[in-house]
């Protein structure tokens, strides 16, 4: 197994897996019920995961993520999280302060 994507946004993992399942690939999403342990868990370690059950899987599975989920922002300029006031890096369209998307 290799996990091939992790978001704050459970609706993303849901997307992603469901891509994964249409073209063939099977795949598991984890960790889509751990918010409860928030607290008592580091954040990011609470995040759905979306996992390849065959590693060969995984070139195809990020390439379909990609074309999925393009990284808006992904150059340009950094930005200034509107929730949080944290300054981020263009390559992050998500802030990991608060897990607002940019």
């Amino acid at each position: 197994m290799e996990r091939v994507f992790t978001s704050s946004d459970p609706v993303s993992a849901g997307l992603v897996r469901s891509v994964l399942e249409a073209a063939g690939i099977q795949c598991l999403l984890r960790n889509q019920y751990l918010t409860g342990a928030l607290g008592e868990l580091p954040v990011n370690e609470c995040w759905p995961q979306v996992w390849v059950l065959d590693e060969r899987d995984a070139p195809l599975a990020l390439r379909l993520i990609a074309e999925t989920l393009p990284l808006d922002g992904a150059t340009g300029e950094a930005w200034t999280c509107p929730e949080c006031g944290e300054r981020l890096e263009p390559q992050f369209r998500q802030c990991w302060q608060c897990g607002t998307l940019g």
